[in-house]
């Protein structure tokens, strides 16, 4: 599978949220819609950034864009994840990676010298007309949720 690029049409999904409903990435064509990629609940770098984007998921809305999380942990995962820090931001399950993989990101990794297949971090903005407007890796946690809506501001400028 090619790397997604910015440009590209963003790979459709349909998959559940915490709260029980779905999120149909199709269904948000017309509006920006962020997606923050994280490898799992309740560790400390994905805590932090699930409590920065959620404090800052006002901006996201008040800039007309949708936001949502997803990981690879399952709906009861999520569930008491988002209950136990008050996170906001809707979390979509994917134990199955059927966003994940298409995003081209369950990829190998290495920590402490051991390779495991694991999630790379990664957030996009994808615009109104369905394509990958942004790629940002986040390689610092600290910070991301306000590049990332940086990076909005600097989207719905260029448009």
């Amino acid at each position: 599978m090619t790397e997604l690029q910015e440009g590209d049409l963003a790979p459709t999904f349909t998959l559940p949220l915490d709260d029980g409903s779905t999120f149909d990435l199709a269904s948000h064509r017309g509006k920006p819609v962020v997606l923050y990629f994280y490898p799992e609940d309740d560790s400390g770098g994905c805590v932090n950034e699930n409590q920065e984007f959620s404090a800052l998921s006002p901006e996201f809305a008040r800039r007309g864009a949708v936001l949502a999380g997803i990981s690879p942990d399952d709906l009861a995962s999520h569930t008491k994840f988002r209950a136990k820090y008050g996170l906001v931001v809707p979390l979509v399950a994917d134990p199955e990676h059927k966003a994940i993989e298409p995003f081209g990101l369950w990829k190998l990794k290495k920590l402490y010298g051991r390779e495991f297949m694991g999630l790379i971090r990664t957030s996009f903005i994808i615009g109104a007309d369905g394509k990958v407007a942004r790629i940002i890796r986040a390689t610092r946690i600290a910070g991301h949720a306000q590049k990332m809506l940086d990076a909005l501001d600097a989207h719905l400028a260029a448009k």
